[in-house]
């Protein structure tokens, strides 16, 4: 991909959009770390964990771009994103086990570390969305730290008072873990061969996946609404 092409943009829209929806765990773990800092100091927990939490994501999403050449990889890292997606939409996730840091040091240590146990999602997602290109795994991943300093809380109420957004960022995890198992060329198992004349099975496979993604999750949600509400 070319820098001045739209498919280059496309892909860091795509990369940017899937940090900002992952990034509410971010925002929780971070808040959770500095909980009992000074004012003063919370401040700095916040910027200087998010940066080494990004700089520490970086290096770990550069390497699963690489590990993604190797066989089997693709389809592996995209069953994965579309388990990714479906817990995106029906989980609801439990911090309990983050302790708030007593001084400035531990605050950025407890940020890096949960980030790191926790981030498994937004490397394998940025990956995939980034096609092998280093550039873009950068550039999106240091947008991506003012995204998580001051756009996640935001977009937390957003999805709360919006809930059709999280099933937006659903579909784009689908859609790229779709791509994913799509651009898996093993020998035995070559599905980008396969699907490279046939642009129609290619599409048609896509949109099987984000459907199949969205509307479990939504079943699902709808389900888990029916049992929390009293018997009439």
């Amino acid at each position: 991909m070319d820098i001045t092409s739209a498919e280059w943009w496309f892909a860091l829209l795509n990369i940017i959009f899937i940090d900002l929806v992952l990034a509410g765990d971010n925002a929780i773990v971070i808040a959770l770390a500095a909980r009992n800092l000074p004012a003063d100091k919370q401040k700095k927990a916040i910027i200087w964990g998010t940066v080494g939490a990004i700089t520490i994501r970086i290096l770990a999403t550069l390497l699963v771009v690489k590990l993604l050449d190797l066989p089997w990889l693709h389809l592996a890292g995209g069953i994965l994103l579309v388990w990714i997606a479906v817990r995106l939409l029906v989980q609801e996730e439990q911090h309990e086990d983050i302790k708030a840091g007593a001084t400035l040091w531990q605050a950025i240590r407890t940020i890096i570390i949960a980030d790191a146990a926790m981030g498994l999602d937004n490397v394998i997602a940025v990956a995939g969305a980034a096609s092998g290109h280093m550039m873009l795994v950068v550039i999106g991943l240091i947008i991506s730290i003012p995204v998580v300093v001051w756009g996640s809380t935001l977009f937390i109420k957003l999805v709360n008072r919006f809930n059709w957004i999280l099933y937006v960022g659903g579909g784009v995890l689908a859609f790229t873990a779709a791509k994913m198992i799509a651009g898996e060329k093993a020998a035995v198992f070559n599905l980008k061969g396969y699907f490279a004349d046939r642009p129609v099975l290619y599409w048609a496979f896509i949109i099987l996946v984000v459907l199949g993604v969205l509307v479990g999750g939504y079943l699902t949600n709808k389900r888990k609404q029916n049992k929390a509400q009293p018997a009439a």
